[in-house]
């Protein structure tokens, strides 16, 4: 995401007003650490969502014409936090010629839920393993039948690739108490998780094999290792 004008000027704004509990606030990573609430505030009601060019939302327009600037990385929190029709409170900058907004939270005034921009998601890949135990509600199947995962009682998804998923399916019975380990992903549509380790218990538990990288039926990996080369021509 691109660093505007108007976003640049927020974070000076905010940094400016953090400063006497600059320390307390770094000693909570996972904290927010900026405090919105000290931005202007605007109110509205939603006339539509705007979107990218991907069919993310990065937005709202209000029924006064107001645009509404937020990360696209916010898109699932804001469908489900704010409606069109919804009565809303923005807290953000706005520009000084034009009716816009770049907004660091949106509040929805009848239900309380708000839409906070805390800045960008770890980036892809960052490891988040986190061991979690819980009770088998349901298998989950790929197109042909093949059992791919499990939703727990807690409705959190474990995911693993379909061998592995075959080779302990004795572990995988509705009702069955499970314990996993892997890279956990936390999102307003829920949590899923990409299971590395999989057992009865986090002290009994089994590493998950990964799925075969993809290949030729006959390539090299399958074949054992290339011949030697001939050699020289005298």
């Amino acid at each position: 995401m691109k660093t505007t004008p108007i976003r640049a000027l927020f974070w000076v704004l905010l940094a400016t007003t953090a400063i006497g509990s600059g320390a307390a606030a770094y000693s909570q990573a996972r904290d927010p650490m900026w405090d919105s609430s000290q931005l202007p505030e605007s109110r509205g009601t939603v006339k539509q969502y705007t979107l990218t060019p991907r069919g993310d939302v990065d937005g709202i327009i209000l029924t006064d014409g107001t645009e509404v600037k937020l990360p696209p990385h916010l898109s699932a929190q804001t469908v489900f936090a704010i409606r069109p029709g919804d009565q809303v409170s923005v807290r953000g900058l706005r520009a000084r010629a034009i009716p816009l907004v770049d907004a660091a939270s949106i509040t929805n005034v009848t239900t309380g839920k708000s839409v906070v921009d805390n800045g960008p998601p770890d980036r892809l890949g960052a490891n988040n393993d986190q061991t979690i135990s819980g009770r088998i509600a349901l298998q989950l199947h790929g197109k042909r039948g093949e059992v791919n995962g499990v939703v727990l009682d807690d409705g959190t998804t474990l995911r693993l690739p379909p061998p592995e998923a075959e080779r302990v399916q004795d572990q995988l019975i509705q009702g069955r108490s499970i314990s996993v380990r892997g890279n956990v992903l936390d999102t307003a549509l829920g949590k899923v998780v990409d299971v590395r380790a999989i057992g009865a218990s986090p002290e009994q538990m089994t590493e998950v094999r990964g799925p075969r990288p993809p290949g030729p039926a006959d390539g090299p990996d399958r074949r054992g290792p290339p011949p030697p080369p001939p050699p020289p021509r005298g």
